[in-house]
Parts: C-alpha cells; sequence; structure tokens
C-alpha cells in the first residue's frame, strides 16, 4: 500500500479485505469532534427507529466485514450475518439474518474481525473461529474452524480485538501478545515471522490495558497512559510523525492520558482526556474534518466530553458523556446513521437520543448499545449483519430483536 492524494473516495479497503477475507472490516478504538459540532452547526439526522419489541439486554457488541456479534448480561454470546468463513462459529457456512447463540459457555468479551470470530470465556480462555488463512485464530494451523476453538491453554486472557487477518490480546498479568499475518510488523514483534499461527509476545511490557488492530497497523494504550502504534503507516496512521513501517511498538508523543485508541484501515483516532484526536487517511474525512493526511495526533474541535469511540474502514463513531451519539467518515451504505449515503467530513449526530452508552461498533455497518441494554444497527445488511431478518440497508438506527 501506499499514500494517495485526499480528498478522493477509493474503494481500496474493500478491495483489499477481500483479498485478505473475502471482506471490509475491523473492530475497536476512539474518535473525533469539529470546531462545527462544538458551535452545534452540525446538521442532525432523523430519529432512530424504534423497534417493536424490546431486546434483553446487552453489554457490548462488535462489527465485523458483514457479521455482528453481542454479549448479553448473562454472558451468552449471539452472532449473526455472514458466515462464509464460520465466523458466526455455529458449525455451518449458512448466513444468519437474525441473532443466534454460540454454545452455551458465558462469554466475558468478543470481538470480530473480517472473517473471524474471537472470544474471551468467563474461565479466561480465549478461543477463536472463521477465516484462519493467516493463522488469525492462534490455534497453530491455517484451517478455518466452524466452531470455537481454543487458543493455547492459558486461562488469563483479559481481552481480545480481532483485524482482518492478524488478532492481539491482552493478559489479565498486563502482557501483550498478537499472531496472524505479519507482512507490515503488524504484530509488533518485528519483521519475522512472516505468519505466527500461535500468540507471541509482544516486548515484554507488563502493562497494556487495550489494543486495536488496523488493517496493517496496531496500536495499544499502557496502564500508564502512554499509546503505542507499530506496523504500516502509509498515510501516517502511526501517528510518529513519519510514513513508513515500525517493526516494534513506537510511543505516539509523550502524553500520559490516553484513555482509548481505536485503529481502522488506515486511520487512527484516540481519547486523551475527555478530548479526541485523529491521525492517518482522510480520503473521506474519516479525520473529522477536511484535507489531506495527518502524520500526527490532530485535535478535532475543543470539546471534553468524549467518551469512547470506534472505528474501522473509513469511517469513525464516537458518544459523549451527555450520551449522544457521533459519526462521520465514509457513508456509501449508510453506516453514518444520518438517513443519506452521504459521505460526513465532520461529526453527524445520529438522531437525537441521549441514552448511548455502549459500543460504538463501526464497519461498513455500525451498532450501539442504549443506557436500558437494548442494542442498535444501521447501514450495510448484505449479509444480513442488521439481525432484522432482512438483507436490505438501512440508513438509521433500527433496534435488534434478540432471542431469550
Amino acid at each position: 500500500m501506499s499514500g494517495h492524494q485526499d480528498g478522493r473516495p477509493r474503494a481500496r479497503w474493500r478491495r483489499a479485505t477481500r483479498f485478505l477475507a473475502a471482506a471490509a472490516a475491523l473492530s475497536i478504538g476512539s474518535a473525533v469532534l469539529t470546531a462545527a459540532l462544538t458551535t452545534g452547526t452540525a446538521a442532525a439526522s432523523p430519529a432512530p427507529q424504534r423497534g417493536v419489541l424490546a431486546a434483553p439486554a446487552v453489554t457490548g457488541v462488535t462489527a465485523g466485514a458483514a457479521h455482528t456479534c453481542a454479549l448479553r448480561t448473562d454472558g451468552g454470546l449471539l452472532c449473526w450475518g455472514s458466515n462464509y468463513s464460520g465466523q458466526l462459529g455455529d458449525g455451518t457456512t449458512t448466513n444468519r439474518s437474525t441473532p443466534a447463540r454460540v454454545g452455551t459457555a458465558t462469554w466475558t468479551g468478543v470481538d470480530a474481525g473480517s472473517g473471524h470470530t474471537c472470544a474471551v470465556r468467563a474461565d479466561g480462555t480465549l478461543w477463536c473461529w472463521g477465516s484462519n488463512f493467516r493463522g488469525q485464530l492462534g490455534d497453530g494451523t491455517t484451517t478455518s474452524r466452524r466452531t470455537p476453538v481454543q487458543v493455547g491453554t492459558a486461562n488469563s486472557w483479559a481481552r481480545v480485538d480481532a483485524g482482518p487477518a492478524h488478532t492481539c490480546a491482552v493478559r489479565t498479568d498486563g502482557t501483550l501478545w498478537c499472531w496472524g499475518f505479519n507482512r507490515t510488523s503488524q504484530l509488533g514483534v518485528g519483521s519475522s515471522p512472516y505468519v505466527a499461527t500461535t500468540p507471541v509476545q509482544v516486548g515484554t511490557a507488563t502493562n497494556w490495558a487495550s489494543v486495536s488492530t488496523g488493517f496493517a497497523h496496531t496500536c495499544g494504550v499502557r496502564t500508564d497512559g502512554t499509546l503505542w502504534c507499530w506496523g504500516y503507516s502509509s498515510d501516517g496512521q502511526l501517528g510518529l510523525g513519519t510514513l513508513g513501517s515500525q517493526t516494534t511498538p513506537a510511543q505516539v508523543g509523550t502524553a500520559t492520558t490516553w484513555t482509548g485508541v481505536t485503529a481502522g484501515y488506515a486511520h487512527t483516532c484516540g481519547v486523551r482526556g475527555g478530548t479526541l484526536w485523529c491521525w492517518g487517511e482522510n480520503g473521506y474525512g474519516q479525520l473529522g474534518a477536511s484535507g489531506s493526511f495527518q502524520t500526527a495526533p490532530v485535535q478535532v474541535g475543543t470539546a471534553t466530553t468524549w467518551s469512547r469511540v470506534g472505528a474501522s474502514g473509513d469511517t469513525s463513531c464516537a458518544s459523549r458523556t451527555d450520551g449522544s451519539l457521533w459519526c462521520w467518515g465514509k457513508n456509501t451504505t449508510g453506516q453514518v446513521g444520518d438517513g443519506t449515503t452521504t459521505h460526513r467530513t465532520a461529526p453527524t449526530r445520529v438522531g437525537d437520543a441521549t441514552t448511548w452508552t455502549g459500543g460504538p461498533a463501526v464497519a461498513d455497518h455500525s451498532c450501539a448499545i442504549r443506557t436500558d441494554g437494548g442494542l442498535w444497527c444501521w447501514g450495510d445488511n448484505s449479509g444480513g449483519q442488521l439481525g432484522d431478518g432482512t438483507t436490505t440497508p438501512r440508513p438509521t438506527p433500527g433496534q435488534v430483536t434478540l432471542p431469550a
């Protein structure tokens, strides 16, 4: 991959992830805001649709390229959408347009990559399933799996993040481990191996708090509030002020107040003391502003009330402490949630609700959780990933009815 001239919409994310895992994707991180928003000049979108039936409460949601998984309050795991590689974990490769439970185990965390899914059980064990042609399941093979397979024997996994073709996870002792594709050093262990089919420890640090896997780069936050990135920096997505590759974790600036980070296709966003910062590619406005790519973090607006953020592909969404939800960037399939398919170069409010609390999870579709535990999704629905029983896309949020 190489840099490009910004302001020119591309389908590079979709083409690249189809090559890697037959779709476009990614999972979890941070967000941005513009001065226009802080002065109240951004147009609000139509109010989200109301679900007919109340959904059981969920505590977490993740969006893959064309599938979705959610954790219920009772620890049950449900997945739905595209299933070409077995990423739904139900033993088949049949798409599902409504949620279905994955086994009977109790789970505490889940993340969806392009064509695979990984989740942590209540006993601290880690399990993955779906596409495995680059070793991203971590089971020592490159064989795809239609049902969950355990990653090693450790029972001390705390959280996991799945990218298009690599996976990283943090253990309870604060160590960081990555596996899968390493063509651009996205595993953070140097330029070799090219593929790691089992977890490899990233350095010797024991204070990792979270990690986020992009297409060809990875970023993580440590418990001391520092931010680190590594892998490929075609458009400055590592935030180090340069282009090129970084084979091991490198600190982004000197700030010690980072609380979250998210890695998209070729851009990254992070939350720092309630402020929002983004850097990298900006062809769709995914940095929350017009202009060219940025090789170092740039604050968006002056608001200090951002709480969490998610980004994938070329789209970002974030929530504020007042419970409002905002999305921006690529909007080809309505994933911004404003009722249109117009790309947005500044954060656009999703409806007028002030009860958004969980997520957001972003890909070519988006999902988020409200304070009552209700789950809402919108955007692309080609694989049934919106969970409404259809394959019809929707440019505004609709509530997902989950099984009991």
